[in-house]
């Protein structure tokens, strides 16, 4: 293999840093929208990325950086690009706003944009995203590429024609070789993104980019929907205020303790 051809799918999300009172409920139209809350790479594609570029600096690698949504943000993904990735490949059409396109929706997708972009070795994504935590998206790419997929990747070796990829188990780690291509999903383990330069993000400008609509797909994907939202509500908060008084503080402190105790918090 003279080139790794990888590609990093990434999705936009809002912030998860954002506060909770700017995320409006609309429960009229089952949907919750952000409000005043800028876009950001969902953090988990983030370490998909800085897996591809961990490979590269070990091996000949070609990164694809692949993004699908509505009215994505140039400037989120230029700053991704300037890390290390080689060219921009943009799903950009209202018909793929983030509340229209469930996991399947949107694993269909970007199995239909990877299709049109040509030959791959490797396919990598998130182990899930920020916003939904569904972790459905990266599979489904894998079912319907007919390809292996190992999931919950926390390190990547390049072996001749396959990967071997450390993964994390909930009490431990497990190293499997999967040949390629393939799909994986990359956990944080595999450590943060890096930061690019000032003078990387102004070249990352002039690196190939391609932007593709709904009318590239023949609505194949925009159809392809299988959840629908029946309701979204917000948690009921109940508060209840209980003045503890005593004529001394340790009287109190007493008091205190007891309620404690009896509200089983203690």
């Amino acid at each position: 293999m003279e080139t790794l051809k990888i590609i990093v799918c990434a999705k936009q999300v809002p912030d998860p840093e954002g506060p909770p009172s700017a995320f409006e409920v609309d429960a009229v139209n089952a949907r919750v929208t952000p409000r005043g809350i800028p876009p950001v790479l969902s953090p988990f594609d983030e370490n998909a990325l800085e897996a591809a570029l961990k490979l590269k600096e070990t091996a000949a690698a070609h990164i694809t950086l692949m993004s699908a949504g509505s009215n994505l943000s140039m400037a989120v993904m230029l700053k991704a690009l300037a890390t290390g990735a080689d060219e921009l490949v943009l799903i950009d059409d209202a018909l793929f706003d983030r509340e229209k396109l469930d996991s399947f929706a949107t694993a269909s997708l970007l199995s239909a944009a990877i299709r049109m972009h040509g030959d791959f070795d490797l396919v990598l994504t998130g182990r899930q995203a920020s916003d939904t935590n569904a972790g459905q998206v990266g599979l489904g790419i894998a079912a319907l590429r007919g390809l292996p997929a190992v999931t919950l990747a926390c390190s990547l070796k390049l072996e001749g024609d396959a990967l071997l990829v450390e993964r994390v188990l909930p009490e431990g780690y497990e190293t499997v070789r999967v040949p390629l291509p393939a799909i994986v999903t990359v956990s944080h383990e595999i450590g943060e993104l890096r930061y690019p330069r000032m003078a990387d993000i102004k070249a990352a400008k002039g690196l190939p980019q391609m932007k593709w609509g709904a009318s590239d797909f023949n609505g194949e994907a925009a159809t392809a929907r299988r959840v629908k939202m029946i309701g979204v509500e917000s948690p009921v908060r109940e508060r209840n205020c209980q003045i503890v008084q005593a004529d001394t503080p340790e009287e109190a402190g007493e008091r205190l303790a007891l309620a404690l105790r009896e509200a089983k918090l203690l």
